[in-house]
């Protein structure tokens, strides 16, 4: 059963509808939007996306908007307030891979002038081949991780059943060179 046949049976106000229906498979812009859909992605590793989700906001409060500047400067201060921060998920390991990808997305900016930018570079891969570049660039970011963050930003297709009436509006928004697969 796919993404959207299950949402089909959801009560309006479930988080995974507004996710669905206004989130997942759009494309992103804005480099702090892919950090923080890229670092709730590693969040969910070993959890539910439905945890996930009604975290979400608290991620953003924790992460400081997901600001790549200032989460690429966090400190021993910050990590310890994280990690006692009940509204996120209080990984040690995950916590510092956050800061750790902010630190290399502020690299990938330098080179290519933005997150954004590197990702279009490498575009269109498979998904294999977009796990051997995330592996090689990012820290825990394995196979499910890779795969649903660029599913989730247009990358890689399959977000939407072509019959779910969210398909044509996520299309709709994916820019030109997003077309290629």
């Amino acid at each position: 059963m796919s993404y959207c046949d299950v949402i089909k049976n959801m009560e309006k106000d479930n988080v995974h509808v507004h996710y669905h229906n206004n989130e997942y498979g759009f494309p992103i812009d804005d480099d702090n939007e892919l950090f923080a859909r890229l670092i709730l992605e590693i969040n969910q590793a070993g959890l539910s996306w439905t945890t996930i989700l009604k975290k979400k906001d608290n991620f953003y409060k924790a992460f400081d908007n997901f600001d790549i500047d200032k989460v690429s400067k966090y400190k021993e201060k910050q990590i310890e307030r994280l990690l006692n921060d009940a509204g996120i998920i209080r990984n040690k390991l995950k916590v510092n891979a956050t800061i750790e990808n902010a630190k290399t997305i502020k690299k990938l900016q330098k080179e290519f002038g933005s997150f954004k930018n590197w990702l279009q570079h490498h575009h269109p891969k498979t998904k294999e081949e977009w796990m051997k570049i995330f592996k090689a660039t990012f820290k825990f970011t394995g196979g499910d991780i890779v795969n649903e963050f660029l599913v989730s930003t247009g990358y890689l297709s399959g977000a939407h059943d072509e019959s779910c009436p969210i398909y044509k509006k996520a299309l709709k928004q994916k820019p030109a060179w997003a077309s290629k697969k």
